[in-house]
This record gives C-alpha cells, structure tokens and sequence, in this order.
C-alpha cells in the first residue's frame, strides 16, 4: 500500500458492486465481526451501495462494547482506593456501569486517568512510587500482547507498584456462540482484520469445517471491504465453505508468533466470563497467570464481582448479536446519544450504534423503511 486514495477509488468501488451482483442468487447474511469494519462501511456508505441482496449483520467486534456493567463496577471499585491511580482508555472512562461512570468517579474525586498505552500507566507507576498504579486492560488479541509485554517489563524493572486489572476476551468463543444461537442464520464472516494480525487465519477453520459457513479476513478500507464482500458472495453461490485472507498486506497465516508467546508467557484462558449480550462464554477471556499474581488488581483488591443486568430500555446485546439494527432499538438517538449514552454500544468508537448514530444512518434507515411500509410508524 502506497497511497489510501488506491483502497478508495470510486471507479473500482462500483466496479466491485457490479462483480457482487454477479454473485448473487438469493439473499445472503453476512456479519462483519470487527467494529473497525463497521464504522467503515457506515463512514463511506457502503451499506447504500451494495445489491439488495446483501445484508451486513453486526458482530461483537467492539472490544468496549462486551464488557458487562459488573466488570464496570469492579473497575470502578478499584479505582475508588485512596492508594490508586487507575488508568484505562478514554472510551472506557464513559461506559455505564450500575451506578455511574469511570468518569462520574473521577469526579467525585477518585484518581482515574486516560492513557494511550499500558506503557504509559507503567510509566506513571515510576514516576509515582507511594501510589499503585492499576491499568484497565480491555480488548481482543490485538490488544492483549501490549499488555503481556508491559507485564513483562514491569517485572523486568522490578516495579512493584504496577498493576492490571484484565479484562481481555478472545474472539473465536464469541464467533462460536454468535454460530449457536438461535436467533441468527448467517451465511459467511468478514474476519476480523486487527486480531487476525496476532492470531493468523488458522483458528477460523473450524467455522468452515464444522458449520459450513465461508470466512474472509478483511483489510479496513472500503475496496477491503467490497472485495471482501465479492469474495464471500463468490464462495456462497459455488457453495464453498473455506477460509480466505484477503487482507494479505498484513495478516499472515500463523499470526504473529513472538505476540502469541508473549500472550502464553503471562496470561491463560478463564474458566469462563461474561460478556454484554452474550451471556456467560466458557475460555473466552484471558487472566493473569499465578506467578503474576502481584500485578493481579483482582488479587491485590477485593472487587463486588456480581452480575448486573443491563437497564430495561437498552439491547445493546441485540445489537451485538447481530439481531437487530441500532436504529431499531427503541432508545437509539433520543434517550440514547454519545452525550448521554445507555448502553456500551453508544460510547466506543468501534461500537455500531455510535457508527450508526455518527454517519447519519439512522435517518436513512428511517427513510428507507418509509418507502417500503409506508403504514409502519418508526420507533
């Protein structure tokens, strides 16, 4: 890649739409699994351009977005010590837990902070000895091997005063759960891009072997997406099941060996954990090994760790499984704004509904469901 103008050529673009057409004998379902894809296709209208036959499902690919309000709450108690600094990503300091914010605890004068890296809150954990630093780790395989290696360094360093409170989660359990539901029937995924960098193409086979439903790991720009998208709607009607990259500028078959290592040297699967929508997923999530136990913030401190449901009105959960649209979830754009956010869906910016709400989709997909049931009053 030289120039990101080459993956967003208006020519090649309806050029690639003609060839999906060409692909097309009944409706298919696809699910983009990442946010980053999501926010993509509504920042340059991909949806609006596609055959009508093409539907493209929401995924739980927003590493914000699973996370429970209960994991919230913990965080939140954690950062509530007078001995800690707690620090975590912006988007993170906005999710809704059961009783405020990160943010709303920071204003009450908890010492919560924004960091761009776990290699910034280790620096402040130097820079600060009387104080535990606590960084919140969040985010698939893409993320998890900053962390690992941060980790890594501390210990190196012998700072004592540096903690994780871990909240990473894998992608391939939620792949399977979203492929157990009852609620969906999809018929081929846009891989994930980012995470695929770490983990390679391997793990995904067994969405083709075991389900029989094809998997493209796609790239970010919008000829990434199109051509993804013409690369599943090829394998659907020769009725072909396999794995393919076509994001092949980086993602390689074996991933990236020295981040996986790095993944195995300090972390290890849960039993299970929760996620937003999903429910409880068994080895979804990566914890501390024991001989890291002094960087645990979860042995260190004692967390509520209790379940809390999501408020009535929000289905971000919906969203996330892929069963209903963000603008059809009844507190979308009105209750539920980026300024005042209901569900975690809203406050990241890989969520959908912040894609959605964002982008100006929602008023588009208010007028696209006018034209056709003109009789049907939008909620």
């Amino acid at each position: 890649m030289k120039f990101v103008d080459e993956y967003r050529d208006a020519s090649l673009a309806s050029q690639l739409v003609i060839e999906i057409a060409a692909q097309i004998e009944r409706p298919i379902k696809l699910m983009e699994v990442c946010g980053g894809h999501t926010h993509t296709i509504y920042k340059h209208g991909i949806e609006d351009i596609l055959p009508a036959g093409v539907d493209l499902i929401h995924g739980p690919g927003c590493p914000v977005c699973v996370i429970p309000m209960g994991r919230v709450d913990d965080a939140i108690a954690i950062a509530r010590n007078s001995e800690v600094i707690f620090t975590t990503f912006g988007d993170m300091m906005r999710v809704p837990g059961s009783k405020g914010s990160l943010l709303d605890a920071q204003s009450e004068g908890a010492d919560v902070r924004m960091v761009y890296s776990p290699l910034d809150a280790l620096k402040l954990a130097k820079g600060n000895p009387d104080r535990r630093v606590v960084f919140f780790a969040i985010g698939f395989e893409t993320t998890a091997p900053s962390t690992a290696l941060t980790l890594l360094r501390a210990r190196a360093d012998g700072v004592e005063n540096f903690a994780v409170f871990c909240n990473h989660v894998t992608i391939v359990p939620a792949i399977k759960a979203i492929l157990d539901s009852p609620d969906l029937r999809l018929d081929g995924f846009l891989g994930p891009g980012h995470v695929s960098t770490v983990i390679g193409t391997v793990p995904y086979r067994f969405i083709a072997r075991d389900y029989g439903k094809p998997v493209v790991v796609a790239g970010f720009e919008p000829l990434d997406i199109l051509q993804s998208v013409y690369m599943l709607a090829k394998q659907v009607r020769e009725g072909r099941s396999e794995v393919e990259n076509q994001y092949t500028r980086i993602v390689r078959e074996e991933g990236n060996p020295r981040a996986i290592q790095v993944l195995e040297e300090t972390m290890q699967l849960r039993p299970f954990f929760e996620w937003r929508g999903l429910g409880f997923i068994n080895q979804s999530a990566l914890a501390l090994r024991p001989e890291f136990a002094g960087f645990d913030a979860e042995h260190i401190y004692s967390v509520p760790g209790v379940r809390i449901a999501d408020p009535k009105a929000c289905q971000c959960g919906e969203v996330l499984k892929g069963v209903i649209k963000p603008w059809q979830c009844k507190v979308f754009g009105t209750a539920c704004t980026p300024e005042s956010p209901i569900g975690t869906c809203m406050v990241s910016s890989e969520g959908a509904c912040a894609a959605y709400y964002n982008y100006g989709r929602h008023s588009i997909a208010q007028n696209r469901l006018k034209i056709l049931n003109p009789e049907v009053g939008v909620q």
